[in-house]
């Protein structure tokens, strides 16, 4: 299957230069450098953000694990609006520098909270076992800051690996680019989720979160300063309104009957004359095939669309279609993510009342305790793909089907989750027959079972990015990758979401 695919996307063109004297190899280390800036800013803020909630804005637990999930869910779907603003109003590089400014003024708006004592509540006090709320405007400076931290990240995430990916002609050196800018976010989420985050919990909030503000200032910085290396592509509209035209054409022409000849359909037009069409919308969803009907009003005498909200091509209506087909395979990322999210947040809370210590003098942070999860993806990720499935292609005689493999990481998410509700139960229940509630257990309980959940998540995305629907949905649904890059890349180097090398 790889293969043809990838001999399929071979025979796309290479991405046209906009400017033959820019982009190339010179922009490599500003990217890499700002992406490497950028990462540890975001990472260090978010990685311990239930700790600092708690401990030092007295939010209970549940609700600091709630604000924490609705920062970290903001932060995905945040990268589409910014996507989408990229592809149809601004530059990747107006995008990336704004975005890049609000993520530092969030950053350095959550160091002005650990630093400046009006700006929390007061610490509390065990004598009294009274704990103060934060005060509205205590709580109006830290949401700021958590909006501007979300807002950019949505900007920069996924928009930079776009540009630094535009810079080049050539498949094989978008591939390399790909392989370092992962490495490189994945690098700098370690660093930070162990290092600044030690910083934080055993020296000074304020020191952490001043890090994170130099770091994310470096990065802007060093990004700024390669403006005159950068390829710049000018916006060319977003596969959403192509999306959108359709429903809302096929919505306003619904009375209308449906025809067998090719002429009554609109096949697009060149730039010179109209595209002939060879063959009618196909049969499934054919409600939709409306929105390609030519009636009156709807094209000029040269063949150009009149009326864009009321015609769209036979081509917009399929891609439309495939993207309908595609949303079930695409839903089930939902119920994968939903308990490893539960995951990640109950861990942590466990953490904070668990024994952290390796040894007499080294205590592991809680907010560090989700470093198991980047690495239980990427040893996941290699032991599917150099062990599992080869020994899968000698048992049965062929590799396994993407279905198979988006099937065995729901298998490993369901036993996450109930290797972790026994672990819990059994705990609960041996504290309260020995009476042991206030001591604190190992932490080791907790690693096991986001271990195996995060591992569902490498059978998951491995499954989508070999596939062919997996190129689609990556390119239109998620327009992570703006449509200026073939599909070539998006199977080629599938490593776009999963920190993985080779094929099978």
């Amino acid at each position: 299957m790889d293969d043809t695919i990838t001999n399929s996307c071979n025979t796309e063109t290479q991405m046209p230069s906009s400017d033959g004297k820019r982009g190339g190899w010179i922009t490599f280390p500003f990217i890499i450098g700002a992406m490497a800036g950028l990462s540890l800013a975001s990472a260090g803020c978010l990685a311990n953000l239930i700790v600092y909630l708690i401990q030092e804005f007295n939010i209970k637990s549940i609700t600091a694990a709630q604000i924490s999930n609705v920062l970290n869910g903001c932060s995905f779907l945040f990268p589409v609006i910014g996507a989408i603003i990229t592809d149809s109003f601004s530059s990747s590089f107006s995008v990336i520098s704004i975005s890049s400014g609000i993520s530092l003024m969030g950053t350095v708006l959550f160091t002005l909270t650990a630093a400046v004592d009006t700006l929390r509540p007061k610490p509390c006090t065990e004598e009294l076992n009274m704990c103060k709320p934060p005060s509205k405007f205590q709580y109006l400076v830290l949401y700021i800051g958590i909006a501007l931290i979300a807002i950019g990240i949505g900007g920069t995430r996924f928009t930079i690996s776009t540009m630094g990916a535009n810079q080049f002609d050539k498949p094989e050196n978008q591939g390399i680019f790909f392989n370092w800018y992962f490495f490189t976010l994945y690098t700098a989420s370690v660093v930070s989720i162990t290092g600044i985050v030690y910083i934080q919990d055993s020296v000074s909030w304020a020191l952490g979160f001043g890090l994170c503000g130099v770091a994310s200032l470096t990065g802007l910085t060093i990004f700024l300063s390669g403006y005159r290396f950068y390829r710049h592509d000018k916006p060319q509209g977003s596969p959403f309104v192509d999306l959108a035209r359709v429903l809302i054409a096929s919505i306003r022409k619904w009375k209308l009957q449906l025809s067998s000849r090719t002429e009554d359909y609109y096949g697009g037009h060149d730039g010179i004359a109209p595209v002939l069409v060879a063959a009618t919308p196909g049969g499934n969803q054919r409600f939709f095939n409306r929105a390609a009907l030519i009636v009156e009003g709807d094209i000029q005498p040269n063949g150009v669309i009149a009326k864009p909200w009321r015609l769209c091509t036979v081509k917009q209506i399929e891609d439309f279609k495939t993207v309908l087909r595609i949303l079930p395979l695409w839903s089930t990322a939902i119920f994968l993510g939903t308990p490893i999210a539960i995951q990640s947040s109950l861990t942590v809370l466990q953490a904070l009342s668990m024994d952290r210590h390796l040894g007499p003098h080294f205590k592991i942070p809680a907010g560090s305790i989700l470093v198991i999860a980047v690495i239980s993806s990427s040893i996941s990720l290699t032991l599917i793909d150099r062990v599992l499935c080869p020994a899968w292609q000698k048992l049965s005689s062929g590799t396994p089907t993407p279905l198979q493999r988006i099937g065995v990481g729901h298998v490993f998410n369901v036993l996450s989750m109930a290797v972790s509700a026994l672990v819990e139960s059994k705990r609960l229940k041996t504290a309260r027959n020995h009476h042991f509630q206030d001591r604190q257990n190992s932490i080791v309980s907790s690693v096991g079972t986001m271990a195996l959940s995060t591992t569902s998540f490498g059978w998951h995305w491995r499954s989508i990015s070999f596939s062919w629907t997996g190129c689609i949905l990556l390119s239109t649904i998620s327009t992570v990758l703006e449509k200026h890059i073939n599909c070539y890349d998006l199977i080629d180097y599938r490593n776009l979401f999963l920190f993985e090398h080779g094929s099978d």
